[in-house]
Formats: C-alpha cells, sequence, structure tokens
C-alpha cells in the first residue's frame, strides 16, 4: 500500500540532521546533479498518490546555493520525491517494504551520527571553556588557584579523552553505515530504455537496483552509441517532471565523461532538438541541465558553429539577463560560453552580443549603494567569473573585446578593487601593452594608471582594503618589462604620483605605499625590525644582533665560497633598474621629508628603516656613478649644519638614526635568513653545528658565582613550575654558556631545582612540553631544548646527568609505542600524527638529532635501543610522517646508525620516503659546511655523493630527478664536480632530465673529455644549435616569471615538520637553468669547439637580420635564444675574442633602446648583464654608456644600467585605435546588420505619439526610438511610462520575431546595463523566443507552437500581477531573498505588465 507523504516536521529534521552532517552551510556543500524547485514537486504530488523516501531523498540530498560553481547540478528540494502511480509497479524492481527498510536503516544510521556530532560540538565547547578558565587562572597567584586549576585541568583532560573517542566513534560509523545513493542507482540499460506504460507515453525508467556485482558487467556490456540513442529518445518525452529531464541529462554528461569520442559522432539534427527543447523549458534547473549537456558536447569549433545554429546565442543572452534567483540556470550558461575559450579557435564564434551582455553583468553601476564600499557592493554573484571571463577574451581577441565595450569594465574592476585577484586582471593588461599590435588598442597613458587613482584621488577616501588591492596589481605591474616601460612614459607620471602620495596626510596611503616599497625592492625586513618599528632603542640588538649575525656570516661565507661566482642573478639586476626608476622618481626626498615631518613614531622608524635599507642596496647594487651623491644625503645634513635654524635638531636626530639603522644592518645582515625563522628541522638540525662560534664564547665568559646565581632566580626556573612564566630568554643565556662548564652544571643541579624543573618540563609523560600548541610563538621551547641537549653534551657531569634522567627513557618509550614489534601499544600514542601536527611532540626530533651530532650522544641513544625501534619503524612503513621526521634532523656527520637508517630509507622505503631521503642528502652537500682545509671536506660527503649516484638508478623518475638537481647544486663546488665525474654515472637512461648535470661536467677539463669520450658533446651542440636553444627559451623565462612574482614577504606563519626541502626546492628555482653554450665556453677545449663550429657567428647574424623583428612570433623567439647563447658565451672570460670579433654588443645595445616587443627588450637587457660579468664585456659596454658594480677586487657583479636612463625608457605614444573603428567577423555577429541610426527628434508627449500611431511600422520605430532613450538618465522615467502605455494598449507589438530580432541587434551594437536589458527582453511575449529559436514564423504557428507554455505564461503574467511569484515557485525566507536576489527599483516606477519575473 503506497505510503503517504511523510508530514513536514520530518522533512524539516532531515534537512537539519543533514546540515549538522555535513558540517559545512549549503552554499559550500556539492551535490551530484540538478533536480527541480519544491513547488514543481508538491504540485505533481497533489495530483497523484505518490510512493515517497522522506529520510533517503531529504537527509543525504544537501542542498547547494544558486551560483556556486559545481561540476554536478544536484536537487534543490527539500520535501521528498513524487512520481505516479504507474510507475511504482514498473520501476522499482524490489519490494516497496524493501526500500522501506533501507530507508529506515539509513534514517538510523543518520540519527545516530547526529547524536555523536550533538556531543562532539557540548565537548568541544567544554575544552574551550576550560582552556579559556585555565588563561585566566594563570594570571593569578598559584597558590590561590591551586586546587581550582587542577579541577580544571581534570576537566580539560577528560574532555580531551572523550572529544577523542567520540571523533573515533564517528568515524567508525561513517565507514560501516550502508551508503544508499542519492538517486537510487540504475543498471546502464535500465538507464536507457524507458519502460512502456498502459497509456503509451514513456514513463520514467527504473531507478533501483542492487549494487552487488552488476557494475563490471555493465561496464563492459555497455555499448555507448546505443545509450546514447536511448537517452536522446527519452528526452524526447513530453509532459514529463523537471527531475526526469534533469536526471537523463546529468546521466548525457556521465556518458560523454566515459567515452569522450562519442561527441564526435552525434546526430547534430535530433541532438540539437533535443537541447532546444530543454533550453526553452520552464523549469531553470532543466534549462541549467540543458547548456551543462551542451557544454560537454563541444569538441572542436566546427561543433561550436553546429551549435550556435540552433540559435543559441539568443538563449545565452536571455539566460544570462536573468535575475539572481535563476543564478543556476546564468551560471551554466556563463560556464557554456567560457567553453568556446578552452577550443581552438573557438573565440571565433563567440558572439558580441553574448560579450555585450557579460559586461552589462560584469559592470558595478547597477550595485552601487549610499554609503558602501565598492569592494562590498558586489552582490551578483556571477560578476567575479564574468570579469574572468573578460580578461581572457581580451587575450584571446582584444578586437572583439573592446568593440564590445568591456575594457572600460575591466578598468574599473581594476580600478576600483572589487575583483579579488588583481594580478591576474594586470596580466591581461600587461599582455596587450607587449606588443605593439596589441598595444594600439589601449589609449597611451591611460592603461595602466587607472589602478594608481586609489591612491592619488584624495577626495575618493578609498579604504584600506581598496588600497592594498591596488598595490598588489601595481606590484605585478612593475614586476614586468611592458609594465615598467609603460608606467616610465612622460618621464615616469605615474611612479612620480605614487612616490608623491607618501606625503599626503593620510596614514593608510603611506603605509600601504611603504609596504608596496619593501616588497618591490624585495627587502625582507631584518628580526629586529617589529621591535624597532614599536619603539625600542636600536641598541638593545647589539648583542643579539652579532650573536646571530657570527654564525650566520660563517655559514653564509660558506656558502658564497662553494657557490660558482659566475652564477648571475636576475632578480638583483632587475631590482637595480627599478631601484634606479625610484630614485629617479625622487623617492629618497620624499623619504626623508617624511622622516623629518612625520608625527606617527611608527611611520617615521618606518621610513627611516627604509632609507637605511634603500641606500644598503645602492651601494651593493647600483654603479658608483649612482650610488656615491646617494649616500651623502647633502638635504639633511645642509638642514642638520644649519645650527641657527629650528629644524636643526629634527635633521641632526634623523640623521644619527639612519646612521644607528645602517650601522645595525651591516652588523645583522645575513640574519635576515634568520628574522622571523621558525626552528624547522633543518635549522634544529644544525643547531648544534651552526653556533659552535657564539657557544663556544659564551662558555668561556666568567661568571662569578653571585652572577650565576642572580641568573638563574631572574629565569623564574626557581619561583614557579609554571613554565609560562619563565623568562626563556635567561634560561636560553644560562644553557648556552655557563651550563657547558662541568662546575655550573653541578652546581644548578645540586644547589637548586633549575636542572630538576628544567627537566621535568621536557619529559614527555609530564604532559607540559608534549601538550604545548605548536605555533610559531612556542618554537623557542624546542629551541631551548636543543640548546640543553648540546650543554649536556660539552662535559661528563652533563653526559651522566642525561644518562641517569628519565627524558630519554621516556623518548624511547614514546617510540616504543610507535614500534610494532616492541608489544607497547597505546590507545592515544605520543607521537600520533595529529600530535606532532598539533603540539610540540615533534620538537623531540631536532632533539635527538643534536644528540646524534655527537658521539656521546649516539651512545645514549644506542643505551635506549632507539635505533632498533626506528629500524622496525622504517621496516614496516605504518608511520611514513615519522620516517620523514627521524631522516630530517639526524645528524650525518658521523659513522654510525643515523647513515645506515638513511641508506636504508634510500633503497627500500616507499617512492615518498625515498624522495625524502634523497632530499635529506642536500645538506651534506650544499649546506652550510665550516671552512676547513685539504680534503677532509670532501672526505666527508663523498658517502653522500655515492649514494646520490646511486639514485640516479631508482625505478621511480621523480627520485631521479631529485638526485639530478641535489648533483647539480654540488657541482657549484669544485671538488665536488671532480668526484662525481669520477664517480663516471650513467645518464643516457634518464634522457632529458639527466642533461642539466652533464651540461655542468663541461665546465671542467676532466669533464669535457669525459664526455668527449662518450661522444656526448659534439651530439648535444648539434640539438641545441638545432632546436633546444630555442626551447631554452621558455624554460628561462617560466623560471623568471616564478622568480618575478613570488613574494618575500609571503611566509606562512605555521611550520610543517614534514616538508623540510621547501626551502632548498626554492633555493634551486631561483637558480638560472644550464645554458650549454655557458658551460661550453668555460675550457678551453670547448672554445675551440665553438669557434670550429661557426655557431657563435649564425647566432649574431640572426641578431643582425631579425633582431628588430616585432610581427613573426617565431623570429622573435630565435633572436631571443640567439640573445641567450651570445650572452652566456661573453659572459665568460675566455668568450670575450668572440663578442669582440663579432661586435654584436652595439646590436644589442639597441635592441634595448629601441625594440617595440618589451619582452625583448628585457632578454636583451639580462643578455648585457651576462656579458658586463667579464672584463671585456664591461669595457665594451662602457663605451655604449652603460656601467656596473664591481667588489673591491674589481669584479663585476653583472648587474649593469645604462648611464642615462631615458635611453632605456624610450616607449613613445602609439596610435590608439578606436572602438568604432574595429570590425567584427561575420561568425562574432548575432544581428548582422548595424540598426540604422535614430534621428535626433523633439519629445512628445505620450499621448500624442499614441495617436499618431497608426500602422505596425510607425508603432515599431516609435518603440525603438524609446528603446534608444533608455539608456538616456535624464529621460529614463518619461520612456518607462510610455512603454508602459505601448504594453497595455498594443500588445501586439512586441509578439513579432522580426522586432525582437531588431531589438537584439540594437542592445548587440549598443551599450545597455544590465536592468534595461532585462526590461527590454521581458517586454516581449515568452513566445517569441520559442518562434525564433525553432525558426518559426510570426503568426499562425505560434499557439501551436506554445502549447501548455503559453497558457502558463498567462497564468504567470497573472500572478505577477497579483503580486505572486513564477511557476517555478520560491519556498526561501526573506532573508535568502534579500541575500539573492537585486535590488528592484520603486513599484511606481514600473507598470503593472512589466513586473513579472522569470
Amino acid at each position: 500500500m503506497p505510503s503517504q507523504p511523510p508530514p513536514q516536521h520530518n522533512v524539516q529534521h532531515s534537512y537539519h540532521q543533514n546540515a549538522s552532517q555535513s558540517g559545512r552551510t549549503s552554499l559550500d556543500r556539492d551535490g551530484g546533479g540538478l533536480q527541480p524547485s519544491n513547488a514543481t514537486s508538491n504540485r505533481l504530488a497533489a495530483a497523484a498518490s505518490v510512493v515517497s523516501f522522506a529520510p533517503r531523498g531529504s537527509s543525504l540530498n544537501p542542498t547547494i546555493g544558486p551560483g556556486s560553481f559545481s561540476s554536478e547540478l544536484r536537487s534543490q528540494m527539500l520535501s521528498s520525491r513524487a512520481g505516479s502511480k504507474i510507475d511504482v509497479g514498473s520501476t522499482y524492481t524490489g519490494g516497496i517494504t524493501d526500500k522501506m527498510d533501507q530507508g529506515g536503516a539509513a534514517s538510523a544510521t543518520q540519527q545516530t551520527l547526529y547524536g555523536l556530532r550533538e556531543k562532539l560540538n557540548r565537548e568541544m565547547k567544554i575544552k574551550e571553556g576550560s582552556e579559556n578558565m585555565l588563561e585566566a587562572l594563570n594570571i593569578k597567584k598559584a597558590k590561590q588557584t591551586k586546587e581550582q586549576r587542577q579541577r580544571v585541568e581534570a576537566e580539560l583532560s577528560a574532555s580531551n579523552t572523550r572529544i577523542k573517542e567520540l571523533r573515533q566513534r564517528i568515524s567508525d560509523t561513517q565507514r560501516t553505515k550502508p551508503a544508499p545513493p542519492t538517486t537510487p542507482t540504475r543498471t546502464r540499460t535500465q538507464d536507457t530504455v524507458p519502460h512502456a506504460t498502459i497509456t503509451g507515453l514513456r514513463s520514467p525508467p527504473s531507478i533501483t537496483r542492487s549494487i552487488t556485482g552488476s557494475e563490471d558487467a555493465d561496464e563492459n556490456a555497455e555499448s555507448p552509441t546505443f545509450a546514447l540513442a536511448e537517452l536522446l529518445q527519452a528526452l524526447e518525452v513530453e509532459g514529463m517532471t523537471p527531475e526526469y529531464y534533469v536526471s537523463r541529462a546529468n546521466q548525457l554528461v556521465e556518458l560523454f565523461k566515459r567515452h569522450p569520442a562519442l561527441k564526435y559522432d552525434l546526430v547534430w539534427a535530433i541532438f540539437g532538438l533535443r537541447m532546444q527543447m530543454m533550453l526553452l523549458s520552464e523549469s531553470r534547473e532543466v534549462v541549467a541541465a540543458g547548456y551543462r549537456v551542451a557544454r560537454y558536447a563541444i569538441s572542436d569549433a566546427p561543433s561550436i558553429k553546429r551549435i550556435r545554429s540552433f540559435n543559441t546565442d539568443f538563449l545565452v543572452i536571455r539566460s544570462l539577463n536573468n535575475y539572481r534567483k535563476a543564478d543556476v540556470e546564468r551560471e551554466q550558461a556563463l560556464k557554456f560560453v567560457r567553453a568556446f575559450l578552452d577550443v581552438k579557435y573557438g573565440i571565433k564564434e563567440v558572439s558580441r552580443a553574448v560579450v555585450r551582455t557579460i559586461v552589462a553583468v560584469a559592470e558595478q553601476g547597477e550595485d552601487r549603494r549610499p554609503g558602501i564600499q565598492p569592494a562590498d557592493q558586489c552582490l551578483d554573484r556571477l560578476r567575479p567569473i564574468c570579469v574572468e571571463t573578460l580578461a581572457e577574451i581580451l587575450v584571446r581577441d582584444p578586437p572583439l573585446l573592446i568593440a564590445s565595450g568591456g575594457l572600460g569594465t575591466l578598468s574599473e574592476a581594476l580600478a576600483e578593487g572589487t575583483y579579488k585577484s588583481p594580478e591576474s586582471l594586470t596580466s591581461a593588461f600587461l599582455y596587450l601593452l607587449d606588443a605593439p599590435q596589441r598595444r594600439k588598442y589601449i589609449l597611451p597613458g591611460y592603461g595602466l594608471d587607472s589602478v594608481f587613482t586609489a591612491f592619488t584621488d584624495q577626495l575618493a577616501d578609498a579604504a584600506e582594503g581598496m588600497l592594498k588591492q591596488n598595490s598588489r596589481a601595481i606590484s605585478v605591474a612593475m614586476r614586468s618589462w611592458s609594465g615598467l616601460m609603460t608606467l616610465s612614459m612622460y618621464n615616469f607620471r605615474p611612479i612620480r604620483s605614487l612616490i608623491a602620495t607618501i606625503l599626503f596626510p593620510n596614514p593608510s596611503i603611506r603605509e600601504t605605499v611603504l609596504d608596496l616599497l619593501f616588497s618591490l625592492l624585495r627587502i625582507k625586513p631584518p628580526a629586529w625590525a617589529t621591535s624597532f618599528l614599536a619603539g625600542r632603542r636600536l641598541t638593545t640588538y647589539g648583542r643579539v644582533a652579532n650573536m646571530n649575525s657570527a654564525a650566520t656570516r660563517d655559514r653564509s661565507a660558506a656558502f658564497d665560497m662553494e657557490e660558482d661566482s659566475g652564477e648571475q642573478s636576475f632578480l638583483d639586476h632587475y631590482t637595480a633598474l627599478l631601484l634606479a626608476v625610484l630614485i629617479k622618481a625622487e623617492l629618497l626626498a620624499s623619504l626623508l621629508q617624511i622622516a623629518q615631518s612625520e608625527e606617527d613614531a611608527m611611520l617615521k622608524r618606518k621610513s627611516t628603516l627604509l632609507i637605511g635599507e634603500v641606500l644598503k642596496l645602492a651601494s651593493r647594487l647600483l654603479p658608483p656613478s649612482w650610488s656615491a651623491e646617494l649616500q651623502l644625503l647633502p638635504e639633511l645634513f645642509s638642514a642638520a649644519a644649519e645650527v641657527s635654524n629650528a629644524d636643526h635638531f629634527n635633521a641632526s636626530s634623523i640623521v644619527y638614526q639612519i646612521s644607528s639603522v645602517s650601522r645595525t644592518l651591516y652588523r645583522s645582515a645575513p640574519s635576515e635568513s634568520l628574522a622571523g625563522a621558525l626552528p624547522s628541522s633543518d635549522s634544529m638540525r644544525n643547531s648544534g653545528r651552526l653556533d659552535d662560534q657564539p657557544r663556544l664564547s659564551n662558555a668561556g665568559v666568567s661568571f662569578d658565582d653571585a652572577t650565576f646565581r642572580q641568573l638563574l632566580i631572574d629565569s623564574g626556573v626557581l619561583n614557579s613550575s609554571n613554565f609560562s612564566k619563565w623568562n626563556w630568554e635567561i634560561i636560553i643565556k644560562v644553557i648556552d654558556g655557563p651550563l657547558q662548564t662541568g662546575k655550573r652544571l653541578d652546581e644548578a643541579i645540586k644547589a637548586s631545582k633549575f636542572m630538576k624543573r628544567l627537566m621535568s618540563f621536557y619529559r614527555p609523560f609530564k604532559y607540559k612540553f608534549a601538550e604545548v600548541k605548536n605555533t610559531k610563538n612556542t618554537q623557542k621551547y624546542v629551541k631551548a631544548g636543543c640548546a640543553l641537549m648540546h650543554s649536556l653534551l660539552q662535559s661528563p657531569e652533563g653526559i651522566k646527568f642525561l644518562a641517569d634522567s628519565k627524558l630519554l627513557r621516556q623518548i624511547a618509550e614514546c617510540l616504543a609505542q610507535c614500534d610494532p614489534t616492541s608489544g607497547l601499544t597505546a590507545q592515544y600514542p605520543m607521537f600520533s600524527n595529529d600530535r606532532l601536527t598539533d603540539t610540540l611532540c615533534g620538537g623531540y626530533f631536532p632533539m635527538l638529532g643534536v644528540l646524534s651530532s655527537e658521539p656521546k650522544g649516539l651512545l645514549l641513544l644506542e643505551r635506549w635501543r632507539m635505533f632498533n625501534m626506528m629500524y622496525h619503524i622504517a621496516d614496516f612503513q605504518q608511520r611514513p610522517d615519522l620516517i620523514k621526521l627521524l631522516l630530517s634532523n639526524f645528524d650525518y656527520g658521523l659513522h654510525g646508525h643515523p647513515r645506515v637508517l638513511l641508506s636504508k630509507s634510500l633503497t627500500a622505503g616507499t617512492k615518498d620516503i625515498r624522495i625524502h631521503a634523497t632530499n635529506a642528502l642536500r645538506k651534506c652537500t650544499m649546506g652550510p659546511v665550516a671552512a676547513m682545509g685539504g680534503d677532509g671536506e670532501l672526505s666527508d660527503s663523498k658517502w653522500a655523493i655515492r649514494l646520490l649516484v646511486t639514485q640516479l638508478y631508482d625505478p621511480e623518475i621523480e627520485v631521479c630527478s631529485t638526485a639530478i638537481k641535489i648533483l647539480e647544486s654540488a657541482c657549484n663546488k669544485k671538488v665536488y664536480l671532480e668526484y662525481i665525474v669520477e664517480c663516471r654515472p650513467a645518464l643516457d637512461h634518464l634522457g632529458e632530465i639527466g642533461a642539466p648535470l652533464l651540461l655542468r661536467f663541461l665546465s671542467t677539463s676532466i669533464g669535457y673529455h669525459y664526455l668527449d669520450g662518450l661522444d656526448y658533446i659534439s651530439n648535444e651542440m648539434d640539438d641545441w644549435f638545432l632546436g633546444r636553444n630555442d626551447s631554452y627559451v621558455g624554460v628561462i623565462e617560466a623560471s623568471l616569471a616564478r622568480a618575478f612574482l613570488s613574494d618575500p614577504d609571503d611566509s606562512s606563519h605555521r611550520i610543517s615538520l614534514f616538508d623540510a626541502t621547501d626551502t632548498e626546492a626554492e633555493f634551486h628555482d631561483s637558480h638560472v637553468p644550464p645554458h650549454f653554450y655557458r658551460e661550453l665556453t668555460r675550457t678551453r677545449e670547448g672554445c675551440k669547439l665553438l669557434s670550429d663550429k661557426g655557431h657563435f657567428e649564425e647566432f649574431a647574424a640572426t641578431i643582425r637580420e631579425h633582431g628588430m623583428q616585432s610581427e613573426d612570433p617565431e623570429l622573435i623567439t630565435k633572436v631571443k635564444a640567439c640573445l641567450w647563447a651570445v650572452g652566456n658565451v661573453g659572459s665568460m672570460e675566455l668568450g670575450a675574442p668572440f663578442l669582440e670579433a663579432t661586435d654584436i654588443v652595439g646590436n644589442i645595445v639597441h635592441i634595448v633602446e629601441t625594440h617595440e616587443v618589451m619582452s625583448l627588450r628585457g632578454t636583451a637587457f639580462f643578455v648585457l648583464g651576462l656579458i658586463s660579468r667579464s672584463t671585456h664585456g664591461l669595457e665594451m659596454l662602457s663605451e655604449h654608456g652603460w656601467d656596473a658594480n664591481t667588489t673591491p677586487m674589481g669584479t663585476s657583479l653583472g648587474l649593469c644600467i645604462p648611464n642615462d636612463l631615458s635611453k632605456l625608457f624610450s616607449l613613445s605614444p602609439w596610435k590608439h585605435v578606436n572602438a568604432s573603428s574595429i570590425t567584427v567577423p561575420e561568425t562574432q555577429r548575432t544581428i548582422q546588420e548595424q540598426p540604422a541610426i535614430q534621428k535626433a527628434r523633439p519629445p512628445l508627449e505620450s499621448s500624442e505619439v499614441l495617436h499618431t500611431l497608426n500602422n505596425e511600422d510607425e508603432l515599431n520605430e516609435r518603440t525603438m526610438q524609446l528603446i534608444v532613450d533608455l539608456g538616456n538618465v535624464v529621460l529614463y522615467k518619461r520612456t518607462l511610462m510610455e512603454l508602459q502605455q505601448i504594453k497595455q494598449r498594443k500588445p501586439s507589438a512586441f509578439r513579432s520575431t522580426d522586432f525582437f530580432k531588431k531589438v537584439m541587434g540594437l542592445m548587440e551594437w549598443n551599450h545597455y546595463r544590465l536592468g534595461i536589458r532585462r526590461l527590454v527582453i521581458d517586454l516581449f511575449e515568452k513566445n517569441v523566443m520559442r518562434q525564433i529559436v525553432f525558426g518559426d514564423d510570426d503568426d499562425s504557428d505560434s499557439s501551436e507552437s506554445g502549447g501548455s507554455c503559453a497558457s502558463s505564461e498567462v497564468h504567470s503574467l497573472m500572478a505577477a500581477e497579483d503580486g505572486g511569484e513564477d511557476t517555478s515557485g520560491d519556498e526561501r525566507t526573506e532573508r535568502q531573498r534579500s541575500v539573492s536576489e537585486p535590488v528592484e527599483m520603486r513599484s511606481d516606477l514600473i507598470p503593472p505588465p512589466l513586473r513579472v519575473q522569470r
């Protein structure tokens, strides 16, 4: 017996239950298909008896907000599904009672999950309250709140335990629960073969089947063509529910996904008719499904042409003009248009009428409301994706977008900061500005200048968010050649205006511009910057800076020694040019003025810091002719020297501050690498070795007894057992100093509780250190722990104390909990994945790493059999995160178990473990190494190089690639390079991956002869000359783009202990990809071969003949390739004779100064930098007016810039192409002929007009005139009233298809805002669109072709006049409507016949 529909409260209960299950809002959840709205289902349910499964349909069908971009179109109804009585017997193969039982089981599972989640939420609140209470109690005195704190801690511990149990129960329930599908699944044949019914109509096919094994059989037995035919036949049925059509459309999309080749065999006449029927449906969901099917049917440009032949342009325009409650339809229509852009030449089929509509949606004006910032006014969810679509069209077909009036919309979105990704939008403009054939579409001086409006317009009062958005756009523009060249026109007008805004009395603008300058010049704030800006004196940081920089200077010095001195930094070269531009735009003068006049102390200090950084950069990057005068600061010193002037003291203090900042910057020069650094596994691992110098000096400092005891008292450890009240700076000072001597350590152990409490804090099962949250501020505890391990290993007393303490024993027990063979288990292991991520438990591994750096420490680890446990953990491979932590933190400087464990992981681990272990070898070859004489350094690294060479034969290509990158970096040291060549690695099996390493072999005579014996050099040289040289252009430009767009200020606030190789990966990416001719020219044998082959002369001839080419992209790439080859040869001292013989430097300088393609200018600029690295190259450039900075020894740094910047920035204004002069191809027009231009006329009274309109032509002409007047703000209200009268008295005027096409032509060839477009389309009868799509005539066939659609339209009009809603229904709350629907115009301005919403 059919069951009754469920009561409303059950539906609501299921809905809330589902919401709590998902844990996300309805706008974020995604589903698998689109279903009709509630009103349709309820209306049909009232007409027939139903079988409903409320719990299954409602609880497993999450709602999805309109406009959200999901891959599937899922049901939006909350009520149960409905079907006809006839369907029950013919479609459900299983019994009704079985389905009810299945639904009941699912409902019970959901209720269980609901209850568990409720309990979990309650426990989370209890936990949060307990933590807040503990924080409050920590402020009070410990003795007064001891008992209360104990109770709160007990409750917090119990709450944590309950939360763990509840999470485990929820995961178990989700894993074991039955998973009935949202829509009962079908067999492939049942999906595609509709069953016949008694009435002769096709009913919905069976929507249920067993999930127990027919899946594989169906996959093999499915015939795609047969399934396609059956689905199209099922879509032919009329009069079914929207759910029926949506489900078939979803099946059709899945069929296209499974069989991509099927779309090439479509019979377009049949397929197109089905799509037309769906796109003309009254249901928004059916229309959206139709667009989705049509999108997946697109294969190439001819298929788009066929789809457009079904008049889809009109349908897309109607859908995009729709109201926001139809966002699901508008979204799919926009995705359908965007699919054109993904097809080759598909942009040529995008209609200008469609682009005009997208422009109208992307415009902001309709959403403006007083009192709200522009960035907050965007209510239309499609607006960002419309802006993105317009930007893509701008890149692919600029004339189409310009002719459609979209450039102004993009400029407005960029200037007002309403688009949240200004970088991509700016990149589209930069692409146009790069080449002369694209640059002509942008008016000179007005392309990127709009971005500066937020800073320069004092009346705008821009919000801080808008300033940040625009500063990001400016940053992208000034980091590109086309942007920098364009902004330097008219004597650097935009850049000068930006710098001048620093002087405006607006703190937000000043701070944003200062931050932008820090970012543009790639200045990383030093470690003391934050405290200095807060007002502390710089003298406070003298000793700290010296201590920190001592180790880092040694490290950087060693690092610089191992680096190849011929490496060119293009980032520094571009930064030098940018700094010269800013200095030319009077940056220093503005900063000095702020420093002297600013009242805000923080901004004053910030500008002072920036002055110091700019002076430091100028002395390092700019030639002496540029930097010498800057260092004098003549204006400031002259003001300070005038004793009689009132500003004398202010100027003197600024001089003192700049001097103090400069001194501190010099002292802590390398410390930016440590600024804000978290104790990553690498830094903690090296803490013992890197900080040997300062620790030894601290140990040598003699503390008398009174001073030592006072330090112990000041640390706070003796006064309180609460570690949060301890002074950790003093604790680290004590650990690094006196505790390294046995006497002081013995005193701290026996005469006080200092060591007892400190070791108790670090013991795992005291749950103090192990329960601290893993944040940036808590890393000091890990640093102190590593320092403590290091100090205890320095004396026999410390080793004995460490051996006797419970710390290592408990750490060993924690490792045993993760060892499957130990027999020890724990419900919540100390080293579980969650604990390692969320708490400081991962900090124990850096401490073990410090122990592994000393022989005594290794003995202590062996005493507690920790290595045995580590071997077992590595063997079972159940905890890859733990293995990675161990490998990352061990020190491999000593022979022993760490090396064995690493070797084992390199060969026997999983792919991820092998990659991680290979990266762990990086520090042994290119990490910081203390200065050592002889071959000691090499002998210590031989084992690492041998292991890396072994990794080259790993079966996984990713492992081989990682080893190649590390070996390539190791080749920067000559001793390493020679040893790698001695290992004679075979790289033939790696192909292109091994090429960079083989190139590095060329840089020595040993490697040259080795490769020459393999016949590698001649073959590789021919390959580079014939093609690889051209492909190098793409590689180097991609590498430079990555480096330029990476923001040095962007650093994560949370450290991942498992990703220890990110820094090394970034380091490798910042290096220049090796060039064959550069490596070849390092040796005399290579230079002789290059001279014999004559390749350099060929490159020079190409540059001379085609260097000024700006039209042919292939020739431009060829010229770039030749430039890079010439530059790399010229950067070597042995390559200078080639430059002199060909005299090519003058041609390259000419390209830099006069070429029309900005990216080619940039390439030539970098090539000149390469040439300037050699002594002869710098001499040649100085003859052409270019100069570069040199080291004290006279070696050029390769950072050359012209003495006269105007020669480089010589871009002159170009001839602009107006939008009216652009002719759009016929394929990009919906209406081919331009509407006649309306003549100017005096306004008439509406009563006079209606009496004079005697025939249809005059009526149409008058209506056209009124539609034209709708674009006039002054005449809008009057025009609207007249259109209302025509609609009431002459309704036949809006039933003609020809007249509708004329109106559409008017909107295609002219610009109208979105509200007017909606208004005009709503004037016409809905049947007109059906006639246009099917190509019917105007009159006789309209009523028959409309059918029930016409009657439903009349019903809709009547309902609209009565203030009701349309036929699709809308059961949202008032608040939901206010969020998703636009602000409507006042009702007194809209005539009753026009109050129709679709």
